[in-house]
This record gives structure tokens, sequence and C-alpha cells, in this order.
């Protein structure tokens, strides 16, 4: 998450499915708005990861763990991208 567009207003988020940069981050958003997608982020992983936590895998196929992970991977990820941008407004004053 190192790179910005030249203007350094919109950051990418870390590519996972591909190489190019799609999706972005408006790091000129007010805080309690970046605060607020992140900690949506976060709480809905955890309640997906409490939910499969409390799931049986008995029926399910090899691929399932994979999804699991994966959901979860990308969700964290972006939580981790616009904490680094709320890091970087927070305290670069």
């Amino acid at each position: 998450m190192n790179t910005q567009t030249p203007h350094g207003r919109f950051i990418p988020l870390t590519p996972i499915a591909s190489d190019s940069l799609v999706l972005f981050i408006d790091s000129h958003a007010p805080l309690v708005d970046l605060h607020a997608c992140a900690s949506e982020r976060l709480l809905t992983t955890l309640d997906y990861l409490n939910l499969m936590a409390c799931t049986t895998l008995r029926d399910s196929s090899d691929k399932d763990i994979g999804i699991v992970t994966n959901t979860a991977r990308l969700l964290l990820q972006d939580v981790r991208d616009v904490l680094a941008v709320i890091e970087i407004r927070g305290f670069s004053c």
C-alpha cells in the first residue's frame, strides 16, 4: 500500500486478486468515515470468524476452509490499509 495516485489523494487498497490497482481509499475523507469503514470490516470479520468457529466442518468440502480464510484475509487487509491511512493522517501533525 505504498503506491499513491499522482495527486496523492487516492491510495490503492492492496491488490490481492490482480496486478492492477482497482480499489482506492480517499485519503481526504473525514477520519470518522475512514474509522467507520475499518471498524465495519473488522467487526464483520470477527462476527464471520465467530460464526465459523461454531460451525462443524464435517459436511464441508476441501475448498471451504480456503474460502473462509480468504474471506477473512481480504477483509482484514482492507482494515489494515484503511488504518494505515488513518495513521498517516493522525500522526502527521
